[in-house]
């Protein structure tokens, strides 16, 4: 770029570089997906389709940057974990950020018009996603944070189907809905749906209960990840990252709270 005398505005630019050797996570959130989701008529409590075109669209960026270890997503959110050396973008916050969600976001209205082909997106409703990053210093955070969202999924996934069953079913208005729903506890809303609508809430599909789970699956090839790779080359961080675009991302829908899950799959923090 040859040089003006208007180049000085670049000195207004700040660059929030995020720390190194820390696990960093980017949330996505829908926004305003409350007002979307009653524009185009979406199944309550949870619409499998919808549901479709998210996780498509997780797994898809998830593929075009290797870096994402991990992915946990339910409702109109998702959170990608990368490798903790990772230096996509050489850690810079405003561009991970705008490059998750403009990303998410593309592959969202690709997918919709997939598996929505009824349901043209209208200009004046069009599907869009911010983005947050944040690090964090160890791996029993990083843990923690999933076991968050992962119980944040079964709780208000629980109210939901309590209540749009009351709605549907029970034909109360929402607010007596609501009015009915305050102050129970899980077992109230457990009893609720077994005694009014023959529910048993265990036997709801795992997805609508636990969240969707996307690993990168690197536990028969981790020669590819090295120990530490703080000091590598430019061209050998490009020829890992070719190589775990090429490793298997499996789907789950599983318990993440437990130990269990990550004594598996410790490949994920290292």
């Amino acid at each position: 770029m040859a040089n003006s005398r208007f180049e000085y505005v670049r000195t207004f630019e700040r660059e929030n570089i995020l720390l190194p050797q820390t696990h960093i996570i980017i949330r996505i959130d829908g926004r305003g997906f409350h007002k979307f989701s009653s524009a185009y008529e979406f199944q309550k409590p949870n619409d499998p389709n919808a549901l479709k075109v998210m996780n498509l669209s997780a797994q898809a960026l998830m593929k075009s940057i290797p870096d994402v270890m991990m992915a946990y997503g339910d409702s109109d959110e998702y959170s990608f974990l990368l490798r903790k050396n990772c230096d996509l973008f050489e850690r810079r916050e405003f561009k991970l950020i705008t490059a998750f969600s403009s990303g998410f976001s593309a592959y969202y209205q690709y997918y919709w018009n997939i598996v929505f082909p009824n349901k043209p997106l209208s200009v004046e409703r069009l599907p869009t996603f911010d983005a947050r990053a944040v690090v964090y210093p160890s791996d029993s955070i990083v843990k923690d944070y999933f076991r968050w969202r992962q119980v944040d999924c079964h709780i208000n996934n629980l109210y939901n189907t309590s209540f749009w069953n009351l709605v549907i079913k029970g034909h109360l208005s929402p607010q007596e809905a609501e009015n009915k729903l305050m102050g129970t506890v899980s077992s109230d809303k457990n009893e609720l749906l077994f005694k009014e609508f023959g529910i048993n809430y265990n036997d709801e599909p795992e997805m609508y209960k636990k969240g969707t789970v996307f690993i990168r699956d690197v536990r028969d090839t981790l020669d590819l990840v090295p120990n530490s790779d703080v000091n590598l080359s430019k061209r050998q961080v490009e020829r890992l990252r070719g190589k775990l675009r090429k490793v298997t991302i499996n789907e789950l829908h599983c318990d993440i709270i437990k130990e269990e899950f990550w004594n598996k799959r410790a490949w994920l923090l290292k």
